[in-house]
């Protein structure tokens, strides 16, 4: 049994440092790195695809929407045709660090407002998984467990994975619960362990309405740029080994 660990990376801009990337990554499999839309910057970037590239990590393309003050998180009305505009641009962005340090990218995951929007909305979620398809079909797609955007993926010919998250909690219809609301956030790290446990296991997730909800859990998201995220990156891996769960690189065994 495996799942992959991701977590996002290269948040930091200019002056502002967010993470502590270089040791969280030698507790994730894959990592999600900025590509200056809604934060990173070049140099940042850089910095994150080589210590990736060091570790044995992979690396993904983590698009946003353009929108440093609000860190990708409000959402924007925009046309799926921008949608596909954008995620093009940073595909092409992150993928000239990648290539120049001798690398390759495993995945895309839209970030943030971009990521919750294509969830439900099949158009944006279409356009997203087109330009990944033109860009390089080989790359994996990232996606909301039982979205949209998942939907979009394997309709068009790429692989998928599905993600579910270790610190945030769930409506009955499989959606995450907003962050505005004040029980979005799982902070118990034993609580937060044992749903995704469950979920890798059991392919089950129980919802504030009280009611299982079936999913599927291929990569599991963990935050860091939380006080205690280093600390729950160990545990997190050090309980999923102990469940008989191998946390492994979603490249190395999505078919």
């Amino acid at each position: 049994m495996y799942v992959d660990l991701n977590c996002d990376m290269g948040e930091s801009f200019g002056t502002y440092r967010l993470g502590n990337d270089e040791k969280i990554l030698d507790f994730v499999t894959s990592a999600n790195i900025a590509c200056g839309f809604h934060a990173g910057d070049p140099s940042t970037m850089r910095k994150t695809v080589k210590l990736a590239l060091e570790k044995n990590v992979g690396i993904g393309v983590h698009p946003g929407l353009q929108d440093l003050a609000g860190f990708g998180r409000r959402e924007m009305k925009i046309s799926a045709q921008e949608a596909y505009d954008i995620v093009i641009y940073q595909i092409g962005a992150l993928s000239a660090f990648v290539k120049s340090e001798g690398g390759n990218i495993q995945h895309v995951k839209p970030h943030g407002a971009l990521y919750n929007m294509a969830a439900k909305d099949a158009s944006l979620a279409d356009a997203i998984a087109e330009a990944i398809y033109k860009v390089d079909p080989e790359m994996i797609l990232f996606g909301l467990a039982g979205s949209e955007l998942v939907k979009a993926g394997k309709k068009i010919g790429l692989r998928t994975a599905s993600e579910v998250f270790s610190d945030r909690t769930y409506h009955q219809d499989g959606s995450l619960t907003s962050r505005r609301e004040t029980n979005a956030l799982i902070k118990d790290h034993e609580m937060a362990v044992k749903q995704v446990i469950r979920m890798v296991k059991e392919g089950k997730v129980r919802s504030l309405q009280g009611v299982d909800v079936s999913i599927q859990a291929d990569t599991v998201c963990i935050h860091g740029d939380g006080d205690q995220a280093l600390e729950f990156a160990k545990y997190i891996k050090t309980a999923l080994n102990e469940a008989g769960i191998t946390v492994k690189k979603i490249g190395d065994f999505l078919s």
